[in-house]
């Protein structure tokens, strides 16, 4: 299933740990337009979207942002991937004794 551009924003926003006075400050991209992109009340543009992502710090979602894939051997990930590594993983056991 594929997820609407404004879902799509405000995913990296949030795997980036920034609110959106802070992506503002950082892609260069007004705030009132930012709010007006994740909440669907302005589509966002081309010149947005290129500002987004081609800053260094959100480059690696660029594939996933236009086309649902990525490509982890190529750097390029979804949000939900960004800060989940070895230290995010939990494991399934409960580590309750049974028996």
């Amino acid at each position: 299933m594929s997820i609407d551009t404004s879902e799509k924003l405000k995913l990296i926003r949030e795997s980036e740990r920034l609110n959106r006075k802070e992506f503002s400050e950082v892609t260069g991209v007004p705030y009132s337009s930012l709010s007006s992109y994740e909440t669907r009340s302005k589509s966002m543009g081309l010149d947005a979207a290129m500002k987004i992502l081609s800053h260094p710090q959100f480059k690696k979602y660029t594939l996933w942002f236009m086309s649902d894939q990525i490509a982890p051997e190529s750097g390029q990930i979804a949000p939900a991937l960004a800060h989940y590594g070895q230290d995010g993983t939990t494991s399934g056991q409960s580590g309750q004794k049974i028996g």
